[in-house]
């Protein structure tokens, strides 16, 4: 249930919300020498100001291969290249994209409970097993039962905390 919380909340991380944040690229790859590579291996990412990324390559000869990916990613933000540095200016976000935004924020998060009902799901089934072949009495699958439903309940609440906090930041900005 953990993996699945922090799987969620890389997906969110990589939602871009109006600010500049590094994470938009953390799933962006460049070919480089026949291998996909993260562009934070090849280069110096920093956030120049609320609105904007800079990306230093570290090799000069692979700025046309990083803007390249950029575009042909799904982040939405074309690149500006000067030669040596790649700069993404984050737009203001419409009302229309912050609604958009909030509808993919709430599917991931569904997508996170669902991972987490199934993981409930199989250890329900795994103590039923238990039981059937005599490891558990009656008493210990009750209490087992509860016990996994609690910490289900506990993981929920964790996703819709993350999800709200998501959504307010897509809101207020």
């Amino acid at each position: 249930m953990q993996k699945a919380i922090a799987s969620y909340e890389y997906n969110l991380a990589s939602i871009r919300a109006g600010q500049a944040n590094a994470s938009v690229l953390s799933r962006v790859t460049v070919e480089y020498y026949g291998t996909p590579t993260n562009i934070s291996d090849l280069a110096n990412i920093r956030v120049a100001d609320s609105k904007t990324l800079t990306i230093s390559p570290y090799d000069a000869s692979i700025v046309k291969a990083i803007e390249k990916a950029i575009l042909a990613s799904d982040i939405g933000i074309t690149p500006t290249n000067d030669g040596k540095i790649i700069r993404l200016i984050f737009p203001q976000l419409t009302e229309e994209r912050r609604k958009e935004l909030r509808k993919q924020v709430l599917k991931e998060g569904e997508d996170a409970k669902v991972a987490i009902r199934n993981i409930r799901r199989d250890a329900m089934d795994l103590a039923k097993k238990l039981k059937k072949d005599g490891e558990l009495t009656e008493d210990d699958l009750k209490s087992a039962e509860k016990s996994i439903q609690d910490l289900t309940d506990k993981y929920i609440k964790n996703v819709d905390a993350v999800t709200a906090k998501k959504e307010k930041e897509i809101m207020e900005i």
